[in-house]
């Protein structure tokens, strides 16, 4: 019952948003070419209106939650650890809508898995933050010590371990002290990792300039057609981890097209109840970035519709996910709410369909482009 619901679901969707773009468009055979002039003002938008904004988001919500919890190890209640928490759940959520911007500055100094360490296939990051806190390391309560430390043990999911974990509970009183400092001490990492991220973006000669000016002697875009095959794959590849790391690690369901029961411990963010919410994050991030940036104006006139089958898309995982709301664990024993995770699944696939091959083909870069191979 519950695989039909999500399969008429899809089919109605399918149906609202249309057919891919190659039966959309009557001259869909005709040879494509990207529309240099509007280039160059969609990669500014996107700089000025969505990712720069984005980091400064960033930069303010870890703010508040490195005071948040200096605040808690200085008087320990239930209250403050659930501002803290609170505040914690505040930074998935920024973080999850930038985190699709995994490239430059993300990736220099380990900076993106710094942040978020995941998957962790082996629990290797888990085993490590519990020995902290099992040998009272004090080396890893100081955040310019911690972050010479693993990747794992200094960012979100190292976190989420210290507020939600076995022995989390402690947090209230004083008898959670050492634990409490380790937090304080990832929050202050966090934040700034969040403001590093920032200023690299911020500075004018800095990666912000090669992302609006391609051309000869940018080091990264020799011509508009590498600038536009960056920020496309940065929404492919975008959805491609949602699909592999986010959705089919705790539930492949209607991707591998058999029963699955689930696997709650698998699902990011699992502990603090933040799985879906991410997730929803992860698509709000992808529709802000193609919307502010105007990426609708880099298809031909007679090709637009499929920017109104994107959105559709985007607006359709979003409220599905906002309604998977809850521990995740909960949420697989709940035939409504798996069919909607099977929704989910199963329109990710569409939607990264048609930004790869619609979407790419149609601004001239081929249909069936793979960005993931870089072909």
């Amino acid at each position: 019952m519950r695989s039909r619901f999500a399969l008429i679901l899809g089919l109605l969707l399918a149906s609202a948003v249309g057919a891919p773009a190659a039966a959309q468009e009557g001259n869909a055979l005709s040879p494509r070419v990207l529309d240099e002039a509007a280039l160059p003002g969609v990669m500014a938008k996107a700089v000025d209106d969505f990712i720069i904004p984005g980091y400064r988001e960033l930069s303010q919500v870890t703010t508040a939650l490195s005071e948040a919890s200096a605040a808690l190890c200085k008087v320990p209640s239930d209250a403050a650890l659930q501002t803290t928490r609170s505040a914690f759940s505040d930074v998935v959520q920024k973080w999850s809508t930038i985190e699709i911007v995994r490239l430059g500055p993300a990736l220099e100094q380990n900076r993106f898995e710094r942040f978020l360490f995941y998957p962790d296939r082996k629990s290797t990051g888990l085993k490590q933050v519990q020995a902290i806190l099992a040998k009272g390391d004090k080396s890893a309560t100081r955040a310019e010590s911690l972050k010479m430390k693993s990747v794992a043990v200094q960012g979100l999911g190292a976190l989420e371990y210290v507020l939600y974990g076995t022995g989390a509970e402690a947090l209230s009183s004083k008898q959670g002290d050492f634990r409490c400092r380790y937090g304080v001490a990832i929050s202050q990492n966090l934040k700034a990792i969040a403001g590093e991220f920032l200023a690299e973006w911020e500075k004018p000669d800095g990666i912000q300039a090669a992302w609006k000016k391609p051309g000869l002697g940018n080091p990264l875009f020799r011509d508009n057609r590498e600038a536009a095959t960056e920020l496309l794959g940065v929404l492919v590849h975008s959805v491609e981890m949602i699909k592999d790391q986010r959705l089919r690690p705790f539930y492949a369901g209607a991707i591998s097209g058999k029963q699955d029961k689930g696997h709650p411990k698998l699902a990011i963010y699992w502990r603090s109840g933040s799985t879906m919410a991410a997730v929803s994050g992860n698509f709000r991030g992808l529709q802000r970035l193609f919307d502010t940036a105007g990426m609708e104006n880099l298809l031909p006139a007679d090709s637009r519709s499929i920017a109104g089958s994107v959105n559709f898309l985007f607006k359709a995982l979003i409220s599905a996910a906002d309604r998977v709301d809850g521990p995740i664990d909960a949420a697989l024993t709940d035939d409504r709410h798996r069919a909607k995770l099977d929704f989910i699944a199963l329109n990710t696939a569409d939607l990264l369909d048609r930004l790869n091959r619609d979407f790419g083909g149609a601004i001239g870069l081929g249909a069936g482009f793979s960005f993931a191979d870089g072909d």
